[in-house]
């Protein structure tokens, strides 16, 4: 302590800058502890203290370990039992592992049967199905068992929450990277990934759609998720097969519009019907191409029927959250243009990855500027947005909300 008071008297390190230098030390301190979790780091005075990049990148390290800790004692039971709970809805889940684990980490392939709105027993057998019909190069391929017996089935309320379990403890558990997650469905598992590939965008590295029916599904929340469709020719059924081209050329518009993102393939398969003959299969290796962006330089974002708080670096008021509404936001350097948004605020998050956190940031909504200044790095919104969003890549060492004129 007088070591410190000295250099404050020198004016050689302000007192922040002192006390901030002790905040990695007494977050490893913390991590020991018996009663430690991420939901509560936020509590802890020293959570509140600015940090340097390099503090932080020390700090994530700390919290990602002790994330993997909480994760695979959370879902040690699901993984036994190979099914998934929430809100008294199960997803059961059977897995095959491919190839050997490459050195940035496991892909994960999650691939939704048929079926839908009949008996069990007809689910039971679409899901046997599915984990034999594709075959990746390398990865984890879980084929789940849809919750209910209903044609919505893989896209109700609380798929969201069962999916993002899965993800967690394949992450934590079985050593998938957290942007090689892949979406992929045929027929009823087709009508779910039109709509949980845009709901859930920013949990996906790519999607492929086979057979499926698009419903009310809006394609503008896939500007930076490479996404497939698959459709025979001669699907006729619901008129999936002409709904499929209008949606491809859907696709085609918006790349047309925005030729950095979009990126997608459409495949109407001559001569086919509902049943493509394996032509899908490579959808696979296309899919494998890719990896997540978590912090893509523009997002668009639509909210499907089924309202989410958050998508990328982004996050909106709760209680506004309707189907529709919609934010469209970018960043270039450490300029953040707001370019439309039907929510009363925004809330927008940051990282060294993104942007120069030592440096003034400046935020525009039409023109007009909403803000400019230095954000600070802190372990309580690192440890908030790791807990609240539930993925590695989420945790943000800085924040800003801001209000829409």
């Amino acid at each position: 302590m007088k070591r410190v008071v000295l250099l404050l008297f020198a004016g050689l390190v302000t007192l922040p800058q002192a006390l901030s230098a002790q905040s990695v030390a007494r977050l490893k301190a913390w991590a020991e502890r018996a009663d430690a979790t991420i939901s509560t780091l936020a509590d802890e005075e020293f959570s509140r203290l600015q940090l340097s990049q390099k503090e932080a990148e020390e700090a994530m390290a700390i919290l990602e370990s002790q994330w993997r800790k909480e994760m695979v004692a959370k879902h040690y039971k699901a993984l036994v039992e190979n099914q998934f709970e929430h809100d008294g809805q199960y997803l059961k889940i059977k897995k095959r592992v491919f190839g050997e684990e490459p050195t940035d980490g496991r892909s994960l392939y999650i691939s939704m049967h048929g079926g839908g709105g009949a008996p069990a027993a007809v689910n039971d057998q679409q899901w046997e199905n599915q984990i034999r019909l594709y075959t990746p190069a390398e990865g984890v391929y879980v084929a789940p068992r849809a919750p209910v017996n209903q044609w919505n089935m893989w896209f109700v309320k609380g798929m969201d929450e069962l999916f993002e379990s899965l993800i967690q403890a394949a992450v934590a558990s079985w050593g998938v990277n957290p942007d090689k997650v892949y979406l992929m469905g045929y027929s009823a598992g087709g009508d779910g990934v039109w709509r949980m590939a845009p709901r859930m965008a920013d949990r996906w590295a790519a999607a492929s759609m086979m057979a499926g029916h698009p419903g009310e599904a809006s394609q503008e929340s896939l500007r930076n998720l490479p996404y497939m469709i698959w459709m025979g020719e001669h699907d006729s059924a619901y008129n999936r097969n002409t709904l499929a081209v209008k949606h491809g050329q859907i696709m085609d518009s918006l790349q047309r519009a925005d030729p950095a993102g979009y990126i997608h393939e459409t495949h109407i398969i001559k001569g086919k019907g509902h049943w493509m003959e394996r032509a899908d299969t490579l959808a696979v290796s296309w899919m494998a191409k890719y990896r997540r962006n978590p912090y893509p330089k523009r997002v668009v974002w639509r909210q499907e029927e089924i309202v989410r708080t958050a998508s990328y670096w982004l996050s909106t008021p709760k209680e506004e959250c309707r189907h529709g509404a919609k934010v469209v936001a970018e960043y270039d350097g450490n300029r953040v243009e707001v370019l439309s948004c039907d929510y009363s605020r925004l809330r927008l998050y940051f990282n060294d990855q993104m942007v120069n956190l030592n440096k003034p940031i400046a935020v525009y909504y039409k023109g007009k500027c909403l803000f400019k200044g230095k954000l600070k790095r802190t372990l309580a919104t690192m440890s908030q947005t790791l807990s609240e969003r539930g993925d590695l890549r989420y945790s943000f060492p800085a924040e800003l909300e801001i209000q829409i004129p």
